[in-house]
């Protein structure tokens, strides 16, 4: 198992498919990780020498931002938002849909689970 990243990515998987389970890379940064890196889309990681791990290694280092720091970036950006009382911090400290999304039905994941509210019960005739 190599240790990218901070990360263990499974030795058993195509070093492409492995790299996405790092935080902040998906399958396109992947791509061109494995392009700089000068490595073979089908190689597996299991195959790979230690020589090719420690160019993967510093290529991520040096050209994007991953686990923690991305992590801590966005977490400091919606901290930003918030303290600046904008509408999407308003709506991230309520704990509400940021992007626009309709909340009368449905935006149960984010606001959690249904609340039943006493005498709401139609009276029909």
């Amino acid at each position: 198992m190599a240790r990218i990243a901070g990360v263990n990515i499974p030795s058993a998987k195509r070093v492409v498919i492995a790299l996405t389970y790092i935080h902040g890379i998906g399958n396109a940064k992947a791509q061109e990780i494995i392009e700089k890196a000068d490595i073979e889309v089908t190689r597996r990681v299991a195959d790979l020498t230690e020589l090719e791990v420690s160019r993967l290694r510093e290529i991520i280092d040096q050209d994007y931002q991953v686990e923690g720091d991305l992590r801590r970036e966005t977490s400091m950006n919606i901290k930003r938002l918030m303290d600046l009382g904008c509408y999407r911090g308003l709506r991230h400290r309520k704990k509400l849909p940021v992007r626009g999304q309709r909340t009368h039905t449905n935006a149960r994941t984010r606001k959690g689970k249904a609340v039943a509210i006493a005498g709401k019960k139609m009276v029909t005739k």
